[in-house]
């Protein structure tokens, strides 16, 4: 197969389930439920269709000859009868009752449904495990003070663990999103070529409440409690938007906290996995690359970039439908799929080893304290006296002229230049008394504790372990 183009998220990323859940396997197996669940809701509501004929149907769900099928298909120039003739000729004694007054999308529509509720559900528990990982770091860390960064310029003082919660926020809303989109799942049943039950109609002599019954059987079969009220030929191409802005959601966090980790890493405070012998570059051996990191932040645009395909399809449905929907669905939905799960596969990985270099941080703290603890030192100061307007400016300057001199490699020393301002009223000696960093993280081991607790139960019951990653 070298010789042949193989997609990277087939031999590189993706997992061996989430390859499994969009093989052609999985997909023509279910097509065959789907097909075997039709036969038995007409054999009970009274058509033609023998028990025998439902049990010799069901008894050849997984026998399928693929290139029975692909010649088939080359003849006629159609997948779904390709296979309802494959599927004839391992089932023979049924074959005249495959797919009666079905159209194509009653299996490829209803089995794009499953395909992609397992999918999600998948991915779920995924996201739970970096969602489990994250809230142990968070917590862990939600009391040791680093720097913060707004404009990505030093700021005010924050946590490792709160900076990590505001990721961890991120991921919950995508689980939200998650279980929204599970949660309003619809099945298509089998509507007709326009939508209209025309030939069920035909079939069961104008008996409409066995077309409903049979619609909720086989809805049944697959563990959907509802049919979309109306539809085309197919169901609302919409609900593809839907999943994958859904996806797309989960690809927008996993970049944000991953170029999070890049930022960081770039100053040595927080890094990645780097295992024992691997190689950063090919030519500066010294290299520590955050490449985890930057291979969530590429997969994570893709995703972002193949999530366009959804609504452009849903908008280009001309009337009862069109077929120009076919071919890009056959490539945007399941590699959106194969996508996230690549992604959170390696959000899993990098969350799991975080390394936090206490002493780095430390560094970077107490650089910048003294710039931090200006306001507490002018709160100070007019406690003894000074005015906070005249105080204000005196800060002001005096952080300006001693930011000149870190820019010319030499320590700073804005504490003695405001200790000599006779207006503060303060000695160089009391005012260091002020530069403990644990005065200046606020509530954030608080809001730390809070967050996790509130989500403490959707991870309380999941398994160790997190998807190991080859390359």
């Amino acid at each position: 197969m070298a010789d042949t183009y193989v997609s990277p998220l087939s031999t590189r990323y993706a997992s061996p389930y989430m390859l499994h859940l969009f093989s052609q396997t999985y997909r023509i197996e279910t097509w065959r439920r789907l097909w075997v669940s039709l036969a038995r809701a007409e054999h009970a509501l009274g058509l033609p269709v023998s028990k025998e004929q439902v049990d010799e149907l069901a008894a050849h769900i997984s026998d399928i000859d693929f290139d029975v099928a692909a010649a088939r298909e080359k003849e006629v120039r159609h997948d779904v009868m390709a296979h309802v003739y494959a599927y004839g000729k391992a089932a023979p004694g049924a074959a005249g009752i495959i797919h009666l007054g079905a159209t194509s999308c009653y299996v490829t529509d209803n089995a794009d449904l499953v395909i992609y509720r397992e999918g999600l559900r998948y991915l779920r528990g995924e996201l739970l495990k970096v969602i489990r990982n994250l809230s142990k770091f968070a917590e862990e860390y939600k009391a040791v003070p680093m720097l913060g960064y707004t404009h990505y310029q030093p700021a005010q003082l924050v946590t490792v663990g709160k900076r990590a919660s505001l990721w961890l926020q991120d991921f919950y809303a995508d689980l939200e999103e998650i279980d929204f989109v599970i949660g309003t799942m619809k099945f298509l049943g089998c509507r007709g070529t326009t939508g209209t039950e025309a030939s069920f109609v035909d079939l069961f002599d104008g008996d409409t409440a066995k077309i409903d019954e049979m619609n909720r059987m086989i809805a049944s079969d697959f563990g959907f409690e509802k049919c979309f009220d109306v539809s085309g030929q197919t169901y609302p191409r919409k609900f593809d938007s839907r999943i994958l802005n859904c996806l797309s959601s989960v690809a927008q966090s996993c970049y944000r906290m991953a170029g999070d980790i890049r930022l960081l890493q770039h100053d040595r405070q927080i890094e990645e996995p780097f295992e024992k012998n691997q190689i950063g570059s090919s030519a500066m051996a010294y290299k520590r690359n955050p490449m985890r990191s930057e291979r969530i932040c590429s997969l994570s645009r893709y995703l972002m970039a193949d999530a366009l395909n959804a609504p452009m399809t849903a908008s280009t449905q001309w009337l009862e439908r069109t077929l120009d929907d076919s071919a890009n669905r056959r490539i945007s939905m399941p590699e959106g799929f194969l996508c996230a799960d690549a992604i959170l596969r390696l959000a899993q990985n990098v969350t799991d080893g975080l390394k936090v270099n206490h002493k780095i941080i430390e560094r970077a703290v107490t650089e910048y304290l003294p710039f931090i603890a200006t306001e507490n030192l002018m709160m100070e100061a007019v406690k003894r006296g000074g005015n906070r307007q005249t105080l204000h400016e005196i800060i002001r300057s005096c952080s300006m002229e001693a930011v000149e001199k870190m820019k010319n490699g030499e320590e700073c020393d804005l504490l003695s230049r405001l200790a000599k301002k006779s207006e503060f009223g303060m000695t160089e000696a009391e005012m260091r008394q002020l530069l403990t960093p644990s005065l200046y993280i606020g509530r954030c081991p608080e809001q730390v504790t809070a967050f996790v607790e509130k989500i403490r139960s959707l991870i309380a019951d999941l398994e160790d372990g997190n998807a190991e990653i080859n390359l």
